[in-house]
């Protein structure tokens, strides 16, 4: 999933800590909805919702359908702008790479997303549907279901995804030091200290 060259959205910040948008950014954000939003009713419908995430993403029609279910819980046939700006905070995560950052950061919202079937448990297959929206392999989804599938029921209910999420940022962690850790290392290698020359006087 990445964002198209020269789109909209490749102009807004997203906070790295919290990724959310900024006072300035949210209110861009919102007059660019309003845009979307022809017909006047403060929602996008299926076919605007389309037409927009094709335009911006690279997304395949089916994964865009599917999300679009995904945010629209209550049936309605149509997504508000609450919605939209979480998308947004996603499409804008998952393009500064900080995926594990918004999962940790809003668990909330990226369960119900991953329970597509809305049990309150989230199964392989689901993960599988929409790991997509978070950058999760196929390798890495058989590693979740083994460490943090407490219960055994091959299902992660709130309590076990929410301790994935503070492994995610953990590991997260650990690798941004990890890399910090490499830029210094090759830094002093490329500009090593010149030994400075005494001159000896007699």
């Amino acid at each position: 999933m990445k964002l198209k060259t020269g789109c909209f959205l490749q102009y807004l910040y997203l906070d790295e800590v919290y990724c959310l948008l900024s006072v300035r950014n949210a209110k861009a954000l919102t007059d660019y909805f309003q845009l979307l939003d022809v017909h006047k009713k403060n929602a996008l419908n299926n076919l605007q919702f389309y037409c927009f995430l094709h335009y911006v993403t690279d997304l395949k029609k089916q994964h865009i359908m599917l999300l679009f279910d995904l945010l629209d819980r209550n049936a309605t046939g149509e997504i508000g702008f609450d919605e939209f700006y979480m998308l947004v905070c996603l499409l804008l995560a998952h393009e500064n790479h900080l995926e594990k950052q918004f999962i940790y950061r809003h668990s909330g919202p990226a369960f119900r997303l991953l329970d597509i079937d809305n049990d309150h448990t989230i199964g392989p297959r689901e993960f599988q549907a929409a790991g997509f929206l978070f950058n999760i392999k196929k390798e890495e989804l058989e590693k979740i279901f083994k460490d943090f599938d407490i219960s055994g029921d091959e299902q992660l209910n709130y309590k076990e995804f929410k301790m994935f999420t503070i492994f995610c940022i953990d590991k997260q962690q650990e690798k941004e030091k990890e890399r910090t850790r490499r830029r210094i290392t090759k830094g002093s290698k490329k500009n090593p200290k010149k030994q400075k020359k005494t001159k000896l006087s007699f």
